[in-house]
């Protein structure tokens, strides 16, 4: 968590008139919206938290760090804009030193409903980072050593992700794009298929596709972190298996406790901790339940955790929330 975290109580876009030089929307509350939960610890349970909050980096590896409206009958017409407005205040609550901001993914319906057109997502990402720009707390993250820094000096690295590679459709170098424009992260197929790969919503997964493959070689080249979260099964082993560096898969949990396609199996999660890839476990709501947990929560989640640390490793278990400020539950309903 480094150092006391500098921020100077930003807002998004606040060197823009509002309602003059863009629409404004009463966002909901980032800090204290519902009551939080504590887990009691002893005194020197919590000094030990604290010291190893000092000392060591935190990250979530899969977040949507933006602020939703209050009232989500009006996020069709907010996101139709193309603004998103990133939770400052809450992200400097929140102790992280680095979080991997996966943008409006397929929410950024500007000029399509179906989501994930290319021009969209640029327009996405230049939106947030013309506003990033303006700030100094949060800094956006080029490489390891920005994540270090943010920590020693109470900072934020936030690190640019795409969840699907769609956006690319056919071309190649367009994943070269996305890097020169500063993604540093991206999956290659969300829950549906695309011309990469298989999405867990398929019926029938077709593995890794040859352009697929070429991706993943691209972005090994380029330094680029592959993701496998909403792939399908097959799909990800051939990815694991092409790639010559470990991946990812940010935000998921163990199909053994909760059997649902969003979760992975353990022959997967295995396949991936033994290329030195990392699972982050899910928070978001209706994903890491259990069957001693139906019902979703925090309890849920670290049973999760502690199943996928038995598995594979601490070293190749991390956690991606995949959470937002604001409703999200009632978010899943709209959607």
């Amino acid at each position: 968590m480094g150092a006391h975290k500098q921020y100077k109580g930003y807002r998004p876009y606040q060197y823009l008139e509002e309602n003059v030089d863009y629409r404004s929307f009463r966002l909901a509350k980032e800090i204290g919206r519902v009551p939080s939960g504590q887990i009691k610890l002893s005194p020197a349970e919590e000094q030990r938290v604290q010291e190893l909050l000092a000392k060591h980096i935190a990250v979530s590896m899969h977040d949507h760090p933006v602020v939703a409206p209050e009232d989500l009958n009006e996020i069709f017409e907010q996101k139709r804009r193309g603004r998103d407005f990133t939770g400052f205040a809450g992200l400097a609550a929140s102790g992280l030193d680095c979080i991997f901001d996966n943008l409006m993914n397929g929410l950024c319906t500007i000029t399509s409903q179906a989501g994930w057109k290319w021009n969209d997502v640029l327009h996405d990402l230049g939106m947030r980072l013309c506003d990033l720009a303006h700030q100094d707390f949060i800094v956006v993250c080029d490489g390891v050593r920005d994540i270090i820094k943010a920590h020693e000096t109470g900072r934020l690295a936030l690190v640019p992700t795409l969840e699907s590679a769609t956006p690319i459709e056919n071309e190649l170098d367009r994943v070269d794009v996305l890097y020169g424009f500063g993604v540093r992260s991206m999956g290659i197929a969300y829950s549906e298929a695309n011309a990469l790969g298989s999405g867990l919503r398929e019926v029938r997964d077709g593995g890794l596709t040859d352009l697929g493959r070429q991706v993943v070689r691209r972005m090994n080249k380029l330094g680029m972190l592959i993701d496998a979260a909403h792939c399908g099964d097959q799909t990800t082993l051939d990815i694991i298996e092409e790639s010559e560096h470990p991946i990812a898969i940010s935000h998921a949990g163990a199909r053994s406790l909760w059997n649902t396609r969003r979760l992975k199996p353990d022959t997967v999660l295995e396949t991936l901790a033994a290329r030195g890839g990392v699972l982050g476990i899910d928070a978001a709501p209706h994903t890491t339940l259990t069957e001693q947990h139906p019902r979703h929560r925090i309890e849920s989640c670290m049973e999760h955790f502690e199943y996928a640390v038995k598995l594979i490793g601490i070293d190749h278990v991390g956690f991606g929330p995949d959470t937002l400020f604001g409703d999200h539950v009632g978010l899943h309903h709209a959607y």
